[in-house]
């Protein structure tokens, strides 16, 4: 009888010591487990970051492209020419709000569409396609899409506006691995050479008005009328000489033919 008691004694302190220790042996294979789970999640969370903000990287360059976009315009085509011309074609003929603002810009943006055409579909073929069908680098097609660019603003840039920035520079601008002008440099000489000639064409385009005002304020003169404004009376005549000459078409015309 007490060998029987002693048998049962034994294997329930056998079965409790099972017992306590599989729960042990459960948590530490969860808890390793857990450690694991962890750890992984952590990972992934960290590649998720790392690709969120990769992305908020370039949203935030999309955004600040396309807001700079009708600057980059204005920069690589003959847009600010054409802008400043038709300004002072406005000025000279003595209306200030006719044509308006919008009509005299529009009318710019589809003259600049008419010269820049050829440029766009080169630009088109050679960079802007190849990278959407994946067959291109981004830095490739960007500098083939540039060429077109490239050759319109060096047909158009004064040498002399080149020179005189690469001076003004306090350091030297190294030429591109072609031997070309890095666009750093060609493109402000660009605008500032299209400037140049647009005031000088504009210069032009006054003189036929300011002798219609020459002439109509010596007339007034010569009648004793000097207290009559000389621009008032002349406005019907230089309206009158420019419709006669169809002036916006001859302008328009002018300007086209200057880049071809």
């Amino acid at each position: 009888m007490g060998r029987a008691r002693a048998i049962s004694a034994a294997f329930f302190v056998l079965f409790a010591a099972t017992v306590v220790a599989a729960p042990a042996h459960a948590q530490e294979i969860t808890s390793g487990a857990g450690d694991v789970a962890t750890q992984a999640g952590l990972l992934d969370a960290a590649s998720e970051t790392g690709g969120l903000s990769q992305r908020i990287i370039q949203l935030f360059l999309l955004v600040t492209v396309l807001s700079l976009a009708p600057g980059i315009a204005m920069m690589v085509t003959c847009l600010p020419f054409m802008l400043i011309v038709l300004s002072i074609l406005r000025q000279g003929v003595g209306l200030q709000q006719a044509p308006p603002n919008m009509l005299i810009v529009s009318v710019a943006i589809f003259l600049t569409y008419f010269v820049m055409e050829p440029v766009f579909k080169d630009a088109w073929q050679g960079g802007v396609q190849p990278l959407l069908d994946g067959t291109m680098a981004e830095d490739v097609a960007f500098t083939e899409a540039m060429k077109p660019f490239r050759a319109f603003m060096d047909a158009r840039v004064d040498e002399s506006a080149v020179d005189v920035l690469a001076d003004a520079r306090p350091i030297e601008t190294p030429p591109t691995a072609d031997g070309s002008t890095p666009l750093s440099l060609l493109v402000p000489a660009f605008v500032l050479s299209e400037i140049q000639r647009a005031f000088e064409i504009g210069f032009v385009v006054l003189l036929p008005f300011l002798i219609i005002d020459l002439l109509i304020a010596s007339i007034l003169m010569a009648m004793g009328m000097m207290m009559v404004p000389p621009a008032i009376v002349s406005l019907p005549f230089k309206v009158a000489f420019f419709v006669l000459t169809n002036g916006w078409v001859a302008v328009s015309g002018a300007l086209v033919r200057g880049y071809s």
